[in-house]
């Protein structure tokens, strides 16, 4: 039985790849053998089950998977494109932001996730709770992907993934599951 927790999940992924480009980002790779999209969900998925469990925190939900699924937006190969403004890891969360700001309309919380997530390489501190969440996360599940060889056999991530790559079968699947 599926439980709401993953309904909201799946609805926020749903809301947010509408209009943007976020499929793009099944082209590259992220870290070990894992993409960035399938790494932006990974780490979204699990920033929503901490702050869920969190409750006491009262974090913002939507603004913080939004901000995680948007945290790597760059949409280049880093392994072979050598950004105009400087090295990847450094100047990504910058590029990252200017690709959102252009498909989305962003609130101050998530401008803050994606301009912040590389704490401490890049030294702007995070303002917001769900910036440093997300921050945390995406270090942990980095450290995941490079010593993993088949990542994320979770079906929460990989619904979103083919929600994302294929919204319709998904569409498909998901009224058969319920």
């Amino acid at each position: 039985m599926k439980s709401l927790l993953y309904d909201k999940f799946l609805v926020l992924v749903s809301e947010t790849m509408c209009g943007s480009r976020l499929a793009a980002e099944e082209a590259f790779i992220q870290h070990g053998n894992t993409s960035c999209l399938l790494h932006s969900i990974a780490v979204a998925y699990f920033c929503y089950r901490i702050a869920s469990k969190l409750g006491l925190f009262k974090f913002r939900i939507v603004e913080l998977v939004r901000g995680a699924l948007l945290h790597d937006y760059f949409l280049y190969d880093w392994h072979y494109t050598r950004p105009k403004n400087g090295l990847h890891g450094f100047s990504h969360p910058f590029t990252a932001f200017y690709n959102a700001m252009f498909d989305f309309e962003l609130s101050e919380v998530e401008t803050d996730i994606i301009t912040k997530h590389m704490f401490p390489l890049t030294p702007l501190l995070p303002l917001y709770k769900e910036s440093v969440l997300v921050s945390l996360v995406d270090k942990v599940c980095s450290v995941y992907e490079v010593f993993s060889r088949n990542t994320y056999q979770i079906p929460e991530i990989q619904t979103a993934c083919r929600l994302i790559l294929e919204p319709k079968a998904a569409a498909v699947t998901e009224a058969a599951y319920m």
